[in-house]
C-alpha cells in the first residue's frame, strides 16, 4: 500500500502530492470529530441540519461512491440510499460511524493503489457517465475527493468550535 504521508511534500510528484493532500483532509476531519459522544456528534449550528456525525456518514458514502462506483464501476447507490445521504443527523452509535468511515477509507486506499498499478492517474476504467461525460480518470476522482473533504472541513470547523472551542487546521 502507498505510504500514508502526514503532510504533502513541498515539491513532490503529482501522485504523492494528491494522495497526501487527500490524507491531510481525512486526518483533519477525523481530528475535528475526535473524542465526542453521540450528543456532541449531533450538534447543529443555527438552522443548518449538518452535524459532525452526519459529515462522517456522508464522507463514508463519498468514499464508496468515488472509489468503488466511479473508479471501478462497482455498485452505486439506489435512489433511496442517495436521498438518505442528505440526512445530516448523527447516528446514535458513534463507534459504528467511526468503524464504517475507517473501513471506507482503508478500502479506498487499497482501490487507489490498485488503480495506480493499473494505469496511474490516467486510469479511466470505471463508471461511464452518460451524455458525453465519459469515464473519470483516477486523477479526477482523487481531485474531487480532495474538494469534497475540503468543502466539508469548513462545516466541521464551525461545528467543533461551537462544541468546545477546538480550532485549527492541522491535526496534531
Amino acid at each position: 500500500m502507498t505510504e500514508v504521508l502526514t503532510e504533502p511534500p513541498m515539491a513532490g510528484d503529482e501522485v504523492t502530492t494528491l494522495l497526501a493532500t487527500l490524507e491531510r483532509n481525512r486526518r483533519t476531519l477525523a481530528w475535528k470529530c475526535a473524542d465526542l459522544d453521540a450528543a456532541a456528534m449531533g450538534t447543529r449550528i443555527g438552522r443548518s441540519a449538518i452535524t459532525l456525525g452526519g459529515l462522517l456518514r456522508h464522507l463514508t458514502r463519498c468514499e464508496a461512491s468515488s472509489f468503488v462506483w466511479k473508479l471501478n464501476g462497482g455498485p452505486g447507490f439506489s435512489g433511496a440510499e442517495w436521498e438518505s445521504d442528505w440526512e445530516w443527523s448523527a447516528d446514535s452509535d458513534v463507534e459504528k460511524t467511526w468503524r464504517e468511515w475507517r473501513a471506507a477509507v482503508e478500502r479506498s486506499r487499497r482501490l487507489v493503489d490498485e488503480a495506480l498499478a493499473d494505469g496511474g492517474l490516467d486510469r479511466a476504467k470505471g463508471h461511464e457517465f452518460p451524455d458525453g461525460w465519459g469515464t473519470p480518470s483516477l486523477r479526477r476522482i482523487v481531485t474531487d475527493m480532495i474538494e469534497e473533504y475540503a468543502r466539508h472541513l469548513g462545516h466541521a470547523d464551525l461545528i467543533r468550535e461551537a462544541i468546545d472551542g477546538r480550532v485549527g487546521e492541522d491535526a496534531p
